[in-house]
């Protein structure tokens, strides 16, 4: 059986807690991380309505 402690979310904080500046650090390149996770789902999501939006080209069979 399992009896570790299950960690939820990306910031994790060991003892002692980190002083202001250092909070304040972690946040902001946490910020720049989910920053850039929206930007490449943007990314998909417009790539996947432009590709919807042009007709289905039927690909030619395999020549065997």
């Amino acid at each position: 059986m399992h009896h570790g402690r299950h960690r939820h979310g990306r910031l994790h904080f060991h003892r002692p807690f980190p002083n202001r500046l250092e909070l304040l650090a972690r946040l902001e390149s946490y910020q720049r991380d989910l920053e850039q996770e929206l930007a490449d789902i943007d990314d998909v999501i417009r790539h996947l309505r432009d590709e919807g939006d042009q007709p289905a080209t039927p690909q030619p069979a395999a020549q065997v």
